[in-house]
């Protein structure tokens, strides 16, 4: 559905800044941890995610690390850098204030 595809594009920075705000994070688990808290209703495919961790680091929101797997497999971790806190904090209470309109909008039962 288009229209769940536009807000999901919308909380993605939100969401990924709030997951590394709690532990430094891999994209893989990134994903699945989207997944597992909101039991299944928010699935984010690792080729959506990207662009946003890419943006993020442009922006020097979060940076990355490499850490070896194994003998050859490499693993890129994600962490939230002070910018990013920030960041989170702005947009977490922009969502918040933009939420609560809406629900007064639609709750709204007139006088």
């Amino acid at each position: 559905m288009k229209i769940q595809e536009n807000l999901k594009r919308g909380m993605t920075e939100l969401l990924i800044l709030h997951l590394l705000k709690q532990e430094d994070m891999y994209g893989y688990q990134l994903t699945q941890e989207l997944e597992k808290r909101s039991d299944g209703l928010f699935i984010l495919k690792e080729g959506t995610m990207y662009p946003s961790l890419y943006r993020l680091i442009d922006k020097v929101m979060i940076s990355d690390r490499k850490e070896l797997i194994g003998k050859r497999r490499v693993r890129v971790y994600y962490h939230i850098e002070p910018a990013g806190i920030e960041y989170l904090d702005a947009i977490y209470a922009e969502y918040l204030s933009i939420t609560e309109g809406i629900q007064k909008i639609l709750n709204y039962v007139g006088e």
